[in-house]
């Protein structure tokens, strides 16, 4: 049997056990994902442990997305985001399926990435964001509470500019897409975007998921954007490791219909 995991503290209430062990079930594969719990101080353990037990592959999640590049090879987009979420521990290297996550969600909406987007936060999702629409061609504008980091990230991307959050009614009027890479929203009704600097020709992706339909979108889809909710970037993240360690296409439908019943 294969075996795959998620690396993280807390990871009690992690989704991707039921969006993989369906994707294993379709595929008729022998595989099961399960969860470890790491201390703080003891991911390199944790990593020799896995090597050791014959596990083919795992998942990161916090606080070691960032840490645990000390312990792998890492590919190109993993090295420049400078952080890692997903792990093929036979060959040892570690990438970043987070930017993959947030274009195969747009694009599966049918968003064209050739435009401006605004991504709100600089942290880690923000970095993994921010790199992948660059990739991708679009012009990428960040947007920070603290404006320096804002900055600091834009540094690093290609094309891009920092601001503070002050800054966003001005940056999304010239905007085709806007993304919360914030955990503002999570369990509380609270946005980081005011209203007014809305409008019916965004499309609005917010990273967070919990709740499904967060303030952000609600009051997007009350102008009018597009709305793409943070379980759309989860699942091709998944998707995109399922694909890595496995070379099977994911059963994409059937892993989002696992997803959502859990949310």
């Amino acid at each position: 049997m294969d075996v795959y995991g998620l690396l993280g503290n807390p990871v009690e209430h992690s989704l991707s056990p039921p969006l993989h062990e369906r994707a294993y079930e379709l595929r008729e594969l022998d595989a099961r994902y399960v969860t470890f719990e790491v201390a703080h101080g003891e991911l390199e353990s944790a990593l020799e442990g896995a090597r050791a037990l014959g596990i083919d592959g795992l998942n990161v999640t916090i606080p070691f997305k960032r840490e645990v590049c000390e312990f792998v090879e890492l590919d190109p987009l993993a090295e420049r985001i400078g952080a890692v979420n997903t792990i093929d521990l036979e060959a040892n290297v570690g990438y970043n399926t987070d930017a993959i996550g947030a274009v195969r969600a747009l694009t599966a909406h049918g968003v064209d990435l050739d435009g401006t987007a605004v991504v709100v936060g600089a942290g880690g999702a923000g970095r993994a964001i921010a790199f992948g629409l660059a990739d991708e061609g679009m012009r990428v504008r960040i947007a920070n509470r603290t404006t320096e980091r804002a900055n600091s990230l834009a540094r690093a991307v290609p094309g891009a500019d920092g601001h503070g959050l002050d800054a966003l009614p001005e940056l999304l009027a010239d905007a085709e897409v806007l993304i919360n890479a914030t955990s503002v929203g999570m369990d509380e009704d609270a946005t980081p975007v005011p209203q007014s600097a809305l409008s019916s020709e965004l499309t609005v992706l917010d990273a967070v998921y919990t709740p499904i339909q967060t303030r952000l979108l609600t009051e997007a889809d009350a102008v009018g954007a597009q709305t793409v909710d943070g379980a759309w970037m989860l699942l091709y993240q998944g998707c995109a490791a399922f694909e890595r360690w496995t070379g099977y296409d994911a059963p994409v439908d059937a892993m989002n219909e696992a997803l959502r019943k859990q949310l």
